[in-house]
């Protein structure tokens, strides 16, 4: 008798392209569109709903066979919602993208040769412009300040045009490439900080285990922003970024640099709030502060996971931040080459 044979086992892609969904549909469709249109083939693309009531992601799934869905049952978040498109996820790169986020047709061709010609970087950065005016950025790499402020390299800045490739501090989550053994060996992204900030933080821990980030800014997204948060204004955008911020700042600083480091850090808040107060727009962040503050046992927790993890000392961090402050209140383009 004859045997039966083998059934094919499909080899796993390249990449893995990880979209968190909540209340997407205003976006997600457009996102997807820019996927399909892709040069660059050898990928797989998962949706992680958390618990939309709108139904973009199942119909999407519905709409094309080849989209893999996961369904939260409730809102996690994105930092979770990541983590568990990452375990999903079969390829030996992920690749974060935004549903409001709309890659040009090569942008995973040019991550991917990135990738192969710098081996010894596994993180990678894409240039995000503004969806609304594309001759302004989005971001081109994130930059920390000495002070524990991170932000957007140029954000709503003039797009400079040409740049090399070059190092940033770390990859904004909303575009970028990680290759998934690191991601995991790191712990993923860290799900109490539920939104914001956790891209930064993630790459921070990968400084501290002597890792870099490259931004390629020939690898290109229009990013819309926010637009499930109601905003980078929003209550929930700022209370979520003002407690995240001192977190991050708590979590990962190294011990020298943090005791350096931390009366310009409450300096700097007590400057953004000044002009939060000028705006009217004082309450959320002031209640994200009293959150983090009231629960800062959660910070120091996670400080203690990530130092014991560090490799790399307060100096090597201190060289990969900008210690001018026309940098943080320009926000400058930060890339070292």
């Amino acid at each position: 008798m004859a045997r039966a044979a083998a059934k094919h086992k499909p080899s796993p892609p390249a990449v893995s392209v990880v979209i968190v969904t909540y209340e997407s549909a205003p976006t997600l469709s457009s996102c997807l569109a820019a996927l399909r249109a892709q040069t660059f083939g050898d990928f797989e693309t998962i949706l992680v709903d958390n618990a939309s009531s709108d139904g973009a992601a199942q119909a999407a799934a519905r709409a094309d066979s080849a989209l893999r869905l996961i369904e939260n049952t409730g809102n996690l978040g994105f930092a979770a919602g990541v983590n568990g498109g990452a375990r999903a996820a079969r390829g030996r790169w992920l690749a974060l993208l935004n549903p409001d986020a709309y890659p040009e047709p090569d942008w995973l061709e040019r991550l991917m040769a990135a990738a192969a010609a710098h081996p010894q970087v596994r993180a990678f950065a894409s240039r995000q412009l503004s969806a609304a005016d594309p001759t302004r950025l989005d971001g081109l790499g994130d930059v920390m300040a000495g002070a524990g402020f991170p932000f957007r390299g140029g954000y709503r800045g003039p797009d400079p045009g040409p740049l090399p490739a070059g190092e940033v501090f770390s990859p904004c989550g909303g575009a970028m490439l990680i290759e998934r053994a690191l991601f995991l060996d790191l712990g993923g992204m860290d799900e109490r900080l539920f939104c914001y900030c956790e891209d930064v933080d993630l790459g921070y821990r990968l400084r501290l285990a002597g890792g870099r980030s490259l931004v390629v800014p020939d690898a290109v997204v229009r990013h819309q922003g926010s637009a499930s948060s109601g905003g980078p204004r929003s209550d929930f955008a700022t209370f979520y970024g003002t407690r995240n911020r001192l977190w991050v700042f708590v979590k990962d600083t190294p011990p020298a640099l943090f005791w350096l480091t931390l009366p310009l850090h409450l300096g700097a808040t007590a400057v953004l709030f000044t002009r939060h107060a000028m705006r009217g727009e004082l309450a959320s962040p002031w209640r994200g502060f009293k959150a983090g503050v009231k629960d800062i046992r959660v910070a120091i927790g996670a400080r203690r996971e990530a130092q014991a993890r560090r490799k790399v000392g307060s100096l090597a961090i201190a060289r990969a931040m900008t210690w001018n402050p026309a940098d943080v209140f320009r926000r400058r383009v930060v890339i070292r080459r």
